[in-house]
């Protein structure tokens, strides 16, 4: 319920919309029904007649309704004003007798939406265009006869000028559906007709969707892949690795690679022999088979004289000698956290192909060498768990947060004591519990297929026991069984008519514990970790024909990291408390699509408490961090921050660096390691890791990517260091790269940085060149490995946060995070870069930066009271400094920014400091003043120039610290 505050501003908001309704000319706005008084015919009968183009998108098109408009339409064909129209297969409801009509008018463009059967569509939508305004009918109507004149209908008109915030939102998705919607040509014409009539006559009762496409297209990671790839070659690289979430379509992403090249011979090389053949297939699909022939190369076919040929390791790794080194120009190596064998290792020693592209969804479970290395550091793509949600990918999860019940007492407990653990956690009232909340919440499909994870694989058993006690068939699997027991039993899981419907699992990294089908998991054991939490969930996300969502059940404990939960759901990585708490109380909306969170009120409640009570930049948060996760790295000691790229839901080891200055420092200082703190005796050695650690994490890839090539060469020149930085972007302007080889040379530092800094780069004559401080280090082969995984950890990172993509100069990503210091560097600013500071307002030119502060400080005492606020998603009020006057020559600037060509660019954070840490800005994008009034300070509203993303404005505006927090 709404407080009596919160009523009073509804109710004032409320007044002033009424107030503005009829002041403004929109008397138009109305419901329309069908009644003796008029239809929705009607209404578009008549606003055909009047606007100047149109745009319709219905779900559905009868003939029946068609022909009530077929003369409205011919009088628009004659007086040359054109539309478009949008409609869709879903139900299979559009008649094709109807489409052919419409391809008849010249005037008029026809796509239509093929929907299948996760996605439907369902829209109904009719834009009117008019020389001053628009009119937009919303509601129920198809264009079928009923649906215009008879049926019980509700449609919305609104009738607005083109600049109003509804109508743009309205145009911009209607455009969103013409760019992703198939044009209606012949060849759908008589495909789509044919199915109908098969449909009609009963042949094609099987098929709930029409199909229909032209040829197979890549998905966006698919598109994303191959561009960097292509830019990767372009640019002299030789090998790169795709990580890519299972079931993301990496064979195909290869096979569309490989028809772009079109290599003379091409090499696929795969673990298991099943998997080789569905590769083979589905290259078939792509490819020219007439031009380049397919064949296997295993232990039964040695078809080695194929273009194209799919072998598995195990019989290349005998046979590789057979073939000469330079045989192959690409090479495929999938499930390539394998790469480190062995086996592996002595081909790719062998062959020299003139690419080699490695492919995985684990790069965690390579032993070993690290993935990254034996690719060259060249990470192409990488799509983890919430990608693949957000390009749907997977099937969305619907995940439900069940408080344990109180028999089971994690409290106090170390989870390192399995055995007490296990103990505490096998209660037969709480399988009846179990079975009960997977009773009551069901499972897609009609036969469940479950995955439950379990502490120990007695609780295991204790749980397949008990679950086979009350009739539901359970199995408990481990590592004790065998390959071929675990196989047989997820067969039996997969069938339908088997009466396996249980598997509880333990040792959950086996790669036998894959079973595309499950519609249903049950988290049984706390969570330690967001990593193991997200494998987890992972398991089930695979698409498969028969299932459209998972259920997840967690039966959340009183244990004291339950928190944990909740960072592995926001998906996030770089996370702090408000963003967690917001989150939380918000349904997590970062989340796309049909995935849906939701926690009971105590496990939501325990979950804040936890929230609020952790500091998670304290020094004994950040251990119990790294601790968890050297677990996760199997116990090995975690000594590079290369080692945090593995695993989807590792902690940011930024943090650690933020901590002591080094991440190697942290290391060493968390383990009491005295060989690391040798290490770190050496001066040259530990300002040089401080030196590049202080770019960390960087917000652009030129300075590093820089730096990669001078770890194996002694110098670069401009036009070198513009192809070094191209392997990475699409484009950059040469004053970008002069600007950076300017920084790495120290000409923006100022004293202090300079004294107590290492120089080591010298620029002149166009050429960086490493000095000798440099070399000398280069030279401890120790010593290098650490300078390299910074600059590696850095540029990864950076393409999995900011892609090719070129921002221009000032090189802003909209809705990232940066300091003050950070915007100097990416606007090139020829100054001292640390003079970036203290004032909400900094300025390089034409250039203004708006550094704003949401929530103020309760201890400091402001001058004036600052209104700086969010008036909705694409509006903003923000108050000048309390010395800026509207008749000077910064006031003017910002009054009239876009006569005078000023950029007004907008970093907005909501708190300056949490836990103690000073907190980056958001950036908004840029904005153009609307209206300002007052004087020391000016009030301005700015229109931002890109409406703000739903879970952002979220963030921003919720404020759900405790009363305390907020100084109540």
């Amino acid at each position: 319920m709404l407080d009596i505050k919160n009523k009073t501003i509804y109710a004032d908001l409320l007044s002033k919309e009424i107030e503005v309704a009829i002041t403004e000319d929109e008397i138009n706005n109305k419901l329309i029904i069908n009644s003796y008084e008029g239809n929705l015919l009607n209404e578009i009968e008549k606003s055909l007649k009047e606007c100047i183009s149109f745009d319709f998108s219905v779900a559905f098109i009868n003939f029946s309704g068609l022909q009530l408009l077929l003369e409205s339409f011919n009088d628009l064909n004659e007086n040359k004003i054109t539309g478009r129209i949008i409609t869709s297969t879903y139900l299979n409801f559009t008649e094709p007798k109807a489409l052919e009509k419409i391809k008849n008018f010249n005037n008029i463009d026809l796509k239509i939406f093929v929907t299948t059967k996760d996605l439907g569509f369902h829209t109904k939508v009719y834009i009117f265009e008019y020389a001053e305004n628009y009119k937009i009918i919303i509601g129920s109507s198809n264009i079928t006869q009923r649906a215009l004149k008879s049926n019980i209908e509700w449609n919305v008109q609104v009738v607005s000028k083109e600049d109003n915030a509804f109508v743009q939102n309205v145009l911009k998705e209607y455009q969103k559906l013409w760019e992703i919607t198939e044009v209606v040509d012949e060849d759908f014409l008589i495909k789509y007709e044919q199915y109908i009539k098969e449909l009609k006559n009963g042949k094609s009762l099987n098929r709930r969707n029409f199909t229909y496409t032209k040829t197979i297209l890549p998905n966006s990671m698919q598109i994303k892949a191959i561009e960097n790839l292509n830019r990767l070659r372009e640019h002299g690289e030789k090998k790169s690795l795709v990580i890519a979430a299972t079931g993301t379509g990496k064979t195909f992403m290869s096979a569309f690679d490989v028809r772009n090249v079109d290599p003379e011979k091409m090499l696929f090389i795969v673990h298991r022999e099943e998997i080789l053949r569905k590769a083979k297939e589905t290259f078939e699909i792509l490819i020219d088979t007439n031009k380049r022939s397919t064949g296997l190369f295993t232990g039964t076919s040695k078809e080695k004289d194929a273009n194209y040929l799919f072998s598995t390791i195990q019989t290349m790794s005998r046979h590789y000698e057979d073939f000469k080194e330079n045989t192959f120009d690409y090479i495929i190596i999938d499930e390539a956290h394998h790469a480190s064998s062995p086996s592996y290792e002595k081909i790719m020693d062998y062959f020299k192909p003139k690419f080699l592209l490695g492919m995985t969804a684990t790069p965690e479970r390579c032993d070993g060498a690290s993935i990254f290395e034996i690719f060259d550091n060249n990470v192409a793509l990488e799509v983890r768990l919430h990608d693949a949600l957000e390009e749907e990918l997977v099937i969305p999860f619907h995940y439900f947060g069940i408080t344990d019940i109180r028999d089971v007492d994690l409290q106090f407990i170390n989870m390192d004591n399995i055995q007490e653990l296990t103990k505490r956690l096998n209660v037969n009232k709480r399988v009846d519990f179990i079975i009960e909340k997977m009773n009551f919440y069901g499972h897609d499909g009609l036969k469940r297929k479950s995955l439950g994870f379990c502490a120990s694989k007695e609780h295991a058993r204790f749980m397949a026991e008990e679950f086979n006690k009350k009739g539901i068939k359970s199995i408990a699997l481990s590592s004790e069984n065998s390959v071929n027991e675990r196989e047989n039993y997820i067969k039996k899981l997969e069938n339908d008519e088997d009466e396996l419907e249980v598997i509880f699992v333990i040792d959950i990294f086996n790669e036998g514990v894959d079973i595309p089908s499950i519609n249903s998991v049950l988290m049984l054991r706390p969570t330690e970790s967001p990593i193991i939490f997200i494998q987890q969930l992972g398991r089930g996300l695979r698409k498969h024909d028969n299932k459209e969502f998972l259920t997840v059940l967690d039966f959340i404990g009183n244990h004291n990291k339950a928190f944990l939960i909740a960072i592995a759901l926001n998906g996030e990585r770089y996370y702090d408390k408000d963003s967690l708490r917001v989150a939380l109380c918000t349904g997590f909306p970062s989340l796309p699509g049909c995935t849906h969170i939701q926690m009971d009120r105590i496990s939501q409640a325990r979950i804040l408490e936890q929230i609020e009570n952790e500091n998670f930049n304290s020094l004994k948060y950040l251990k119990e961090e790294y601790f968890e996760f050297k677990k996760m790295n199997g116990g090995k000691t975690p000594n590079f921050l290369m080692d945090y790229i593995k695993y989807e839901g590792a902690p940011d080891p930024i943090k650690f660096i933020n901590k002591e200055k080094t991440y190697i420092n942290f290391v060493a200082k968390v383990e009491k390691d005295e060989e690391l703190k040798g290490y770190l005796e050496n001066e040259l050695f530990l300002n040089t890791l401080k030196e590049l650690s202080n770019f960390l994490p960087i917000k652009r890839i030129h300075e590093f990517s820089i730096i990669k090539y001078l770890l194996k060469n002694e110098e670069i020149s401009t036009s070198s260091a513009k192809n070094e930085i191209l392997k990475y972007l699409e484009y950059i302007d040469m004053n970008s790269v002069k600007h950076a080889l300017e920084c790495l040379n120290g000409n923006y530092l100022d004293s202090g940085q300079k004294s107590r800094g290492i120089k080591l780069f010298n620029y002149e004559n166009e050429k960086l060149k490493i000095n000798d401080n440099f070399k000398l280090l280069l030279k401890n082969s120790i010593y290098k490995s650490y300078i390299e995984d910074i600059i590696n950890y850095g540029i990864i990172r950076y393409r999995k946060e900011f892609g090719s993509t070129y921002y221009g100069v000032p090189f802003f990503k909209l809705y990232e995070q940066y300091q003050m210091i950070d915007v100097a560097l990416l606007s090139n600013y020829k100054k001292i870069h640390s003079s970036f500071r203290g004032s909400g307002l900094l300025t390089n030119g034409n250039e203004y930066f708006l550094f704003i502060d949401l929530h103020k400080e309760a201890d400091i005492k402001e001058s004036i009271n600052y209104e700086d606020k969010f008036l909705n998603r694409q509006e903003f009020q923000w108050q000048t400094p309390n010395s800026t006057s509207s008749s000077s020559e910064r006031g003017n600037n910002i009054i009239f920014n876009k006569i005078r060509n000023i950029n007004l660019h907008l970093f907005i954070r909501k708190y300056k400091e949490i836990d103690g840490k000073i907190q980056p800005y958001i950036y908004i994008g840029k904005g153009d003043t609307l209206a300002h009034h007052g004087e020391k300070p000016i009030t301005i509203t700015f229109k931002l120039q890109h409406e703000i993303p739903v879970k952002i404005f979220t963030e921003f505006i919720n404020d759900v610290r405790p009363l305390k927090e907020k100084g109540l």
